[in-house]
């Protein structure tokens, strides 16, 4: 069974910095590309960055580019999203996803077959 335990949430205030995991099981993790998503409190979710499973290649969206970064330990089965510079946008519940299909964009939903249940960050101004 994959499953995918997101954790590193928590309040934090404007300018801070947190660290997100990801830890995966039930799959063969460095064959799979993992992404972050994130859903604000009456916003629709969505794509925050993604990191391959080949080259480690890494996508962002342009509101996070130069303050995230995505990284991934495979012998770990873990995936990381350093957030630093944040901002009370940023507030929002953060999912990790396992890539599943590549019919369309980094931040396309449809690509992602398996969820976290998601870890809730608060960004204080």
């Amino acid at each position: 069974e994959v499953q995918l335990q997101a954790s590193g949430g928590g309040l934090v205030q404007a300018g801070g910095s947190l660290r997100l995991s990801c830890a995966a099981s039930g799959f063969t993790f460095d064959d799979y590309a993992i992404g972050w998503f994130r859903q604000a409190p009456g916003k629709e979710r969505e794509g925050v960055s993604c990191i391959s499973s080949s080259d480690g290649s890494t996508y962002y969206a342009d509101s996070v580019k130069g303050r995230f970064t995505i990284s991934r330990d495979n012998v770990k089965n873990t995936e990381y999203l350093q957030m630093s510079s944040l901002m009370p946008e940023d507030t929002a519940v953060y999912y990790c996803a396992v890539r599943t299909g590549y019919g369309g964009d980094y931040d396309d939903e449809l690509n992602y077959g398996h969820w976290g249940q998601g870890t809730l960050v608060t960004v204080s101004s």
